[in-house]
């Protein structure tokens, strides 16, 4: 048999020499032996591995696990960045799924004091060819670590036991403290209460602080805190009624252990909001936000181009580039072109066939109250977004739950914070938000949309019948399914306006979004149309929509219609469609009035 000696070994499985000599030493590398002092590797083994491609980091959110054993996206000059900075709380808020536990567990194996030496994981990365002034910090700091992504209670009570429970096990993380002689006897009482979970909850409200102050104590070294997803008990109380309760909790839970804490070195929060206005953070005057407006970390949470397209070659499929960038490109962070990171690497495992993988990772309770609080004038817009249109509002970094139902303007603030919209355009205002023109970044957001939007909002199979009489051009079926969807839908109260049932009309077409670009109050020919379905196959059919509500008692519903088809034709509405190669075009009036409809089409 031959064999490698380890350092051409490693190189050629493309992997440090530090860890491939830990594998060896771990009995991980089949046939590995010493000779002379120095480890060889079986030929044949080294082959295979290098041959192998990693496995996709799916679900992977452990920094040791990722970047030795998988396809690892090196984000480590994130280190070097805040290094350079060193502000003393860092709040990063970005959308589900877009990496933030990952590049949390990296600053901690990065920065904690351990036994173990874990520079090893960071020798072939970016950080390290930095220099000393970076990698200096490498296992200097006792760290605190609590992730509370998985908190999802229907109750308080649960939520405060499970909590509590994610506290006590990071006390006994640190086992050390429990029989530390820098520690007094009341402090190792302390220590036992919490990390066995005997404690009352002012102990626990207080927890943050208690443990750093130990950690300071028995190392000589301040902690660095880092809480991710923050927020994620914070919106499960929102949907499910203890609010109050969560907040009241956390307020003094990171008021203890991050607001004038002498024990502090660094702390790092993650979450989808600031939750600012709440006051979680009152009197934090050294807390920095790096939000998804943000230029600073732009590149560090999700996937660059650059990143994607290594990707994409490492594993063969370079040709799909254009294809993953219809789906999960569109992002803007600060001013980066970022990739929605989950998808990709969910794109590239099933074969590169493109589906909604984002759509699954976490709960929509907040868009179905979304759609449900919103005015017409709202959800017209939403509807608009929907039809690849860009909306201009003022967006508040800041928003917080409560907002998205007392005021009713903030929905485009969480649905761009979340991840649901992109910037396209921003123009910054004095008070340090933004007015912002916000679009939906690609197809796979636009699927998410049809599909939860009008889930929650019941048009799904009303959406799929009506698309049904459309194509068979039946007019008697379309009035019926609509005033069937009107007598089951709508409140007498909502239709007071055409500009309500022009929203809701362009909402039962968006599930049509798939075959057709969908436009709205477009101008063309000698004035502008209300809704136009323009074919991607040029052999479907085109269809121009004229809409008229009923305002006066008196008002005929089958004469309103016609003129509404008659508009079609006067302003020559479909000059636009036939220029673009629609060769069969329907062109429908319709007319509203409370719960009844009229359909004309020719």
């Amino acid at each position: 048999m031959e064999y490698l000696y380890i350092a051409d070994a490693a190189e050629k499985m493309n992997i440090s020499l530090r860890r491939l000599q830990q594998k060896c030493a771990d009995g991980e590398i089949p046939g590995a032996k010493k000779k002379g002092g120095r480890w060889i590797v079986p030929q044949d083994v080294v082959d295979y591995q290098s041959d192998a491609k990693k496995p996709l980091p799916i679900g992977i959110s452990d920094y040791k696990i990722a970047s030795s054993e998988y396809y690892y996206v090196d984000k480590t000059l994130l280190i070097r960045d805040f290094l350079d900075r060193k502000p003393l709380v860092s709040l990063f808020t970005r959308p589900r799924r877009f990496g933030k536990t990952l590049n949390m567990d990296m600053l901690r194996v990065f920065l904690e004091k351990t036994e173990e030496d874990n520079s090893i994981y960071f020798k072939d990365k970016a950080i390290w060819a930095c220099g000393k002034a970076y990698t200096s910090h490498q296992g200097q700091y006792p760290v605190i670590f609590l992730s509370f992504k998985d908190v999802k209670c229907d109750e308080w009570k649960e939520t405060y036991e499970i909590i509590t429970k994610l506290i006590s096990a990071e006390f006994r993380r640190h086992a050390e403290l429990g029989k530390s002689n820098q520690l007094s006897d009341f402090e190792k009482m302390q220590y036992s209460q919490l990390s066995e979970g005997n404690a009352d909850s002012a102990e626990y409200q207080l927890s943050l602080k208690t443990l750093s102050m130990f950690l300071h104590r028995h190392f000589g070294k301040e902690a660095v805190i880092i809480i991710d997803e923050y927020d994620t008990p914070i919106q499960q109380g929102h949907t499910m009624g203890f609010y109050k309760d969560i907040i009241a909790f956390m307020r003094n839970f990171f008021s203890g252990g991050l607001k004038d804490n002498s024990h502090l070195a660094f702390g790092f929060l993650t979450g989808i909001l600031r939750v600012a206005k709440e006051s979680i953070f009152s009197g934090l005057n050294n807390l920095t936000i790096n939000s998804i407006l943000d230029e600073q970390y732009s590149s560090y949470f999700g996937f660059t181009k650059g990143e994607v397209r290594r990707m994409l070659e490492y594993y063969g499929q370079g040709d799909k580039f254009d294809e993953v960038c219809e789906w999960y490109d569109g992002y803007l962070f600060g001013s980066t072109e970022i990739f929605n990171p989950w998808s990709v690497i969910n794109y590239i495992s099933e074969n590169c066939f493109p589906k909604a993988f984002w759509q699954s990772t976490g709960s929509n309770d907040i868009i179905g109250e979304i759609v449900g609080e919103a005015t017409d004038e709202i959800k017209e817009n939403l509807y608009k977004l929907l039809s690849g249109e860009t909306v201009t509002s003022y967006v508040d970094t800041g928003v917080i739950y409560p907002e998205v139902q007392n005021n009713p303007y903030s929905i485009y603030s969480f649905l761009l914070v979340a991840g649901y919209l992109k910037v396209a355009k921003v123009y910054p205002q004095h008070d340090g938000n933004y007015m912002c023109e916000v679009a939906v970044p690609n197809k796979e957001i636009a699927f998410v949309y049809s599909k939860e939007v009008l889930n929650k909002t019941g048009k799904t199979n009303a959406a799929i019948s009506i698309r049904q009489a459309l194509f068979s051009n039946n007019t008697g079926k379309l009035q019926d399914l609509l005033e069937e969807f009107l007598l089951n839908s709508v409140s007498v109260f909502d239709g007071t306006s055409e500009s309500f049932y022009h929203g809701m009309m362009l909402g039962l077409c968006a599930v049509l979004s798939n075959r057709y670009r969908i436009k709205s109050n477009i101008e063309s020919g000698y004035g502008r149309f209300d809704i136009a379905l323009i074919p991607l196959d040029k052999t479907d059919p085109g269809f121009i929509f004229e809409f008229k509500y009923a305002g006066r008692e008196n008002d005929d519903l089958d004469t309103l219609a016609e003129k509404a088809l008659s508009q079609i034709e006067e302003k020559n509405y479909a000059c636009d469609l036939i220029d673009s190669g629609v060769s069969k075009i329907n062109k429908i009036g319709i007319a509203f009035k409370g719960k009844k409809a009229s359909v004309k089409q020719s």
